[in-house]
């Protein structure tokens, strides 16, 4: 009999959504803790994924033969054990945009209107209205990496007025951004740039692209904010900008190494807001993910293989 794993707490509709795509089959549904270890070899599908999916899913003579993650980024997945079994991984692009360009505009609101310092009065009883107040209209936000959240995230930016600039690998142009610049153009984005947005996923080309040189072609005046990988960023010479004025702030929703250690100076800097890799998460994760998965589903039934967010294991994002 051919065996479906679902995991993370899928709803009974949601489950009663997958059921009807494949009658005959057993689905197995529950949490990771909640599933028979020995089950993984006999998936031969995987919606989700735990530490048994490698070792059991992965083992000689599993049935294993398509993953689907739970996440867009999969740098966290044995990549090249599931490229050596011939297992089809596909990811969750196209749930995130939404969330993740509200985490980004809301860390810029917050830098814009000075409301990071007003939070922190708060608590403190503190009645002060010294700072900086800003408007983003007129301002230019430069986003590295116009894929899908990317694109989202300019058209936010339109809204507000703001003129937007963008890098992507082929340099070719996007809706919603009025310059498209290629990999090479990343400085001049830097230099033109009132805020600079990281949206890129985790890759060998991606490791530390913003460190102190970086950052010394930024606007003293600018906001830095990261909601793809922390180790896109240098760290130390991220602080050190940020304590010498070589940039005006950052929000931060993933770091490296991530978490901070509880002593990092970054925690104690007013110019900093840092969010717990939250930026990705949304009440309507699971309904949005089940659908990527659903269609994947009906593709994989009827030609043997899903259609959307199939990973290639030579650029795995």
């Amino acid at each position: 009999m051919r065996t479906l794993i679902g995991m993370h707490g899928l709803t009974a509709a949601e489950q009663d959504r997958i059921n009807s795509l494949v009658p005959g089959w057993r689905t197995v549904y529950g949490r990771p803790d909640e599933i028979p270890r020995e089950l993984f070899r006999e998936a031969e599908i995987v919606f989700g994924w735990c530490p048994a999916v490698a070792e059991e899913g992965l083992a000689a003579g599993s049935k294993l033969r398509w993953v689907q993650s739970w996440s867009a980024g999969v740098d966290t997945l044995p990549l090249q054990a599931l490229e050596e079994r011939g297992i089809i991984l596909t990811g969750a692009s196209g749930v995130h945009p939404v969330q993740m360009t509200e985490t980004v505009f809301a860390m810029l609101l917050a830098f814009s209107r000075n409301l990071h310092n007003a939070v922190r009065n708060q608590t403190n009883g503190k009645w002060d209205k010294s700072g900086s107040y800003g408007e983003l209209a007129g301002k230019t936000i430069g986003i590295v990496g116009a894929g899908a959240i990317g694109t989202e995230t300019a058209r936010i930016a339109k809204a507000f007025g703001m003129a937007t600039v963008g890098v992507r690998r082929s340099g070719l142009p996007q809706p919603n951004f009025d310059r498209m610049l290629d990999a090479g153009g990343l400085n001049e984005l830097l230099a033109v740039s009132d805020v600079v947005v990281n949206i890129l996923p985790q890759t060998a080309e991606t490791s530390k692209l913003f460190g102190k040189e970086q950052f010394a072609r930024m606007k003293r005046t600018a906001i830095f904010i990261n909601v793809g990988r922390g180790k896109a960023v240098d760290t130390g010479a991220l602080a050190e900008a940020l304590r010498e004025g070589v940039i005006a702030g950052a929000g931060l929703d993933v770091t490296d190494p991530e978490p901070l250690p509880e002593d990092h100076p970054l925690w104690r800097m007013d110019n900093v807001i840092i969010t717990p890799h939250i930026g990705g998460m949304s009440d309507r994760y699971k309904e949005k993910v089940t659908a990527i998965f659903a269609e994947n589903l009906q593709a994989y039934l009827t030609d043997g293989r899903p259609v959307r967010n199939v990973i290639d294991y030579r650029n795995p994002y």
